[in-house]
């Protein structure tokens, strides 16, 4: 348990340096490689469909043994064990990578302009960002901080504490695996089907707690945390995703704003219902609130870890 601690204190401290060879950056590649080779070998859509489990099988199976056979071969050695193990739950967590990409969209609508930001925007999220008003901009910002709350902070704290570093990667490379190919449009449909689904699997319980964690966090903003936990759940199911809607209605309840509506996605307009009521208009400043509740909802988090193992 101390050792996902001082991973959480790392990645606060450092955050994903862009000089470093990050494990998921690997991930990615791997990824990218087995669906260049699926789309020049594969013409039919129900093989498709099939080779797309097969991808996941691949990236689940390369994800866990490699860590799992570093931190095996090190067990003997305790010092070189933890040291390699933190190392490894670091690359797993990205609070301050998240952090620094959002308040880049703030910084640019402060003082850049709405092109910068949404230059910016882009580098995060799917949609497209070309013609997205402010309102818009922001409200993408805000989703991506409060989903990737989940993905990329939350999530891989509960996988860690299940079946530690190995786990926490295997759930990494799911989570690459679906922003990467889970897209139910015309180009992803078939080889990114069962990567979603699988990705649906695995945020199922850590979405829902995330969203209670930001709930219970949220007076930190001035929210109600028995608003935050009804806009959760009365909104819960008001996304193409079963598990997004959780932080992101959180979110959306613990600072008084509306979240959701129109996106385009490669060209495909998707029309989604909206999660929260439009108490409060959305402002940069809300960007930064996001990011605070991130974090707070992570703290929670480890305070509720080590409060269990001193009582176990």
């Amino acid at each position: 348990m101390y050792d996902i601690l001082a991973a959480v204190i790392l990645d606060w401290i450092i955050g994903d340096p862009y000089w470093f060879p990050h494990p998921i950056k690997y991930i990615g590649k791997l990824i990218k490689a087995l669906e260049g080779f699926g789309r020049r070998h594969i013409k039919s859509n129900k093989t498709m469909k099939i080779y797309g489990g097969g991808v996941v099988v691949i990236v689940a199976f390369i994800s866990f043994i490699i860590p799992f056979t570093i931190l095996k071969a090190a067990k003997n050695i305790p010092l070189l064990f933890h040291l390699i193990n933190v190392l490894i739950l670091w690359t797993t967590l990205a609070a301050r990578c998240l952090h620094s990409e959002a308040k880049k969209v703030y910084t640019a609508l402060k003082e850049k302009g709405i092109e910068e930001a949404r230059i910016k925007l882009s580098y995060i999220v799917g949609r497209d960002t070309s013609l997205l008003t402010e309102g818009e901009i922001i409200r993408a910002d805000v989703e991506t901080v409060a989903e990737n709350t989940s993905d990329g902070v939350i999530a891989p704290m509960i996988f860690a504490i299940i079946g530690g570093a190995p786990l926490a990667m295997l759930y990494k490379g799911i989570n690459t695996m679906d922003s990467m190919l889970g897209y139910m449009n015309e180009k992803y449909r078939f080889i990114g089907f069962f990567p979603a689904k699988t990705d649906d699997v695995f945020n199922f319980i850590p979405a829902r707690i995330t969203g209670i964690l930001l709930s219970l966090v949220s007076p930190i903003k001035g929210g109600s945390i028995i608003n935050s936990l009804r806009i959760m759940w009365r909104d819960r199911k008001n996304h193409k995703s079963p598990n997004c809607a959780y932080p992101e209605a959180a979110v959306a309840g613990a600072l008084k704003i509306q979240l959701g509506g129109t996106n385009v996605y490669f060209g495909e307009t998707l029309i989604k219902p909206t999660m929260g009521d439009k108490i409060k208009q959305l402002s940069k400043e809300h960007i930064i609130a996001a990011i605070q509740l991130m974090y707070a909802s992570e703290v929670l988090l480890l305070v509720i870890i080590l409060l269990v193992k001193e009582l176990i």
